[in-house]
């Protein structure tokens, strides 16, 4: 066998006449004249190949035979190329190898798209074919620095003291939020294990057996339905300390994950993190994970709306609801194409409708613009708009107009392309509600999760109003995408029954579900809190993309099904059967 002794992206131009072994992949054959030039690929990059028939005829012949993909070694010698052939974009453009021995290790059938070119295929074959777009520029790229990324997240932690502990994968189901994966036991008949949608209940034991710095990388599963940021099995950066409060936990993710950016992607992050409160966020982003790279906050304007003689705007205030809006700069020029456009949008997010006015030299001009005549000036001055700009509004219930404002904010901004490529703002979002009011359940459900804490000053109503509590929680956000969320959690029994006692979990069902958890608890527990990232998200973020299928190696679909190996799939009957299983 011709084993390589150097790797397609090392040789340079100082290993001129040196005999080497290439292994690799033809990437591609070009037949000029009297010689053949293939471009042999690995991991590490492309060296051209040369085949001359007068240095030797039946080695040409066999490079004339060699097909995409095709699988070789080749031994030859490093040579310069001409001045004007030399390659200025390739990182081995200035040698070629003169091959003077070829050994084809494995033929490549035809391909089903490009390698060189994902486009050729669309994204249903190459899920299919994964392991050969596994193969592509970009999906390398993608994995080498998802891999990278690991290896800081890991280095950090380890300088600072945590260790890295692995929890099981087979536990015990406690759902609460999404749908747990069952897995059935074959030993104890009609009982079941469930994968884990987080460590959480682990980590906290982890806390009270004294190991105060835990980290993993982890992999956890959710049966929920997906979109493009979302898998049924994803991998998160899962982290948990002792006798700390929020500012301990977000001071080292903040440091982590500047590490991170700085090391894997050159990228400074800024010193200090901006917070910001739940509250806040809603009212002048119209949503928790604000993207913070570009302006047009929402402005609410219930005092100057009621003032004007706009029936519409008269009306929502009079039964309660919001009137508000966002400054789209440079947006004068839209059409009253794009404006039903936009109105169409706005509605499909709930509201009934879109008003706008268009800001002029003169003033407002739009057909509501003679109801305005009073507050126009105060109007201009609140959203500080040029003329050239366009004020959109919204005038609905307070928990429908922040929200379709947010997403118009959003859609607007791509609209026009006021988005900035290549910047990143972190933010965290803190004060979170505790618990809300679900009708569909018709009861308290936890926002974070029933593990989270009360701040102390408003423990005393979690009896009378739980509504009003807020959540020792905070989430991490960069460019608009939570990326992790964590609490300081009830480290007391009596603490974590009163959060289940507000959650309509009695004494009975708690023991059920968590009675592990809550012995432990009374046996010593230290105060103690942590943070889950989505380590995919951050890679995509990292990468460039929205849809973390590209920075996962084998990743499903969104019905949560692998075109490659085609699960999930049927099982005979004599498995289940041995599982004590009836399909009904």
């Amino acid at each position: 066998m011709l084993k390589r002794t150097v790797t397609c992206g090392e040789l340079r131009k100082e290993q001129t006449g040196r005999a080497v072994v290439l292994n690799g992949w033809v990437n591609r054959r070009r037949d000029l004249g009297g010689l053949i030039f293939v471009d042999l690929r690995d991991r590490y990059g492309v060296t051209q190949v040369v085949f001359d028939p007068e240095d030797n005829k039946e080695l040409f012949a066999k490079a004339h035979k060699l097909g995409a993909e095709d699988v070789i070694g080749v031994k030859g010698v490093v040579r310069a190329r001409p001045g004007d052939a030399a390659n200025r974009d390739l990182p081995t453009g200035e040698i070629e190898v003169l091959a003077r021995a070829i050994e084809i290790f494995n033929s490549s059938k035809t391909l089903p798209f490009l390698v060189t070119d994902r486009s050729t295929g669309l994204e249903d074959l190459r899920l299919k074919y994964r392991y050969l777009e596994l193969r592509t520029k970009e999906l390398q790229h993608n994995i080498a620095l998802r891999h990278k990324a690991a290896q800081s997240v890991r280095k950090y932690f380890n300088s600072n003291d945590f260790f890295e502990i692995e929890t099981p994968f087979l536990m015990k189901s406690t759902p609460e939020g999404a749908r747990d994966y069952l897995v059935p036991s074959r030993i104890h008949k009609g009982r079941f294990y469930a994968l884990p949608q987080s460590p959480q209940t682990y980590k906290q034991l982890l806390m009270i057996s004294g190991f105060d710095r835990y980290f993993q990388i982890v992999k956890c599963f959710r049966d929920e339905d997906l979109r493009a940021d979302r898998q049924p099995e994803f991998t998160q950066i899962d982290v948990e300390m002792s006798f700390v409060e929020e500012d301990d936990i977000m001071t080292h993710t903040e440091s982590m994950l500047k590490q991170v950016f700085k090391e894997v992607i050159d990228v400074d992050l800024d010193s200090a993190f901006p917070r910001m409160s739940y509250e806040e966020a809603l009212l002048k982003y119209g949503s928790d994970k604000p993207d913070l790279r570009f302006g047009m906050p929402i402005q609410t304007l219930n005092s100057l709306a009621a003032r004007t003689a706009f029936k519409v705007f008269q009306n929502v205030i009079e039964s309660d609801g919001t009137v508000a809006g966002i400054c789209v700069p440079g947006g004068a020029h839209f059409s009253r194409k794009i404006i039903d456009e936009l109105t169409t949008k706005v509605q499909g997010w709930g509201a009934k409708g879109l008003a706008f006015a268009k800001v002029t030299e003169n003033g407002l001009e739009s057909g509501i613009a003679k109801f305005l005549n009073n507050v126009e000036k105060d109007l201009i001055g609140n959203f500080e708009a040029n003329a050239g700009d366009i004020l959109l509004f919204v005038a609905d219930k307070k928990n429908i107009c922040y929200p379709a404002l947010g997403n118009l904010r959003l859609a607007v901004a791509k609209q026009l392309n006021l988005i900035p490529a290549n910047i990143y703002k972190p933010l965290w979002v803190t004060r979170f509600p505790l618990v809300e009011w679900s009708e569909e359940d018709q009861r308290y459900i936890a926002v974070h999760h029933p593990f989270t804490s009360a701040v102390p000053e408003e423990r005393d109503l979690m009896k009378t109003q739980p509504e009003k509590v807020h959540a020792r929680a905070y989430d991490i956000v960069i460019n608009g995408q939570e990326i992790g969320g964590g609490s300081i959690r009830n480290h007391t029994p009596e603490m974590q029954s009163e959060m289940f006692d507000i959650l309509g979990i009695d004494k009975a069902e708690a023991e059920n579900k968590f009675g592990f958890l809550l012995d432990a608890l009374a046996f010593g527990a230290p105060p103690h809190g942590g943070i889950a990232l989505g380590f995919d998200r951050l890679v995509s973020i990292l990468v460039g993309v929205d849809n973390i299928r590209e920075v996962i190696a084998f990743p499903k679909t969104t019905s949560a099904a692998s075109l490659m190996d085609g699960s999930p799939t049927a099982v005979s009957g004599s498995q289940l059967k041995e599982l004590g299983i009836k399909i009904c």
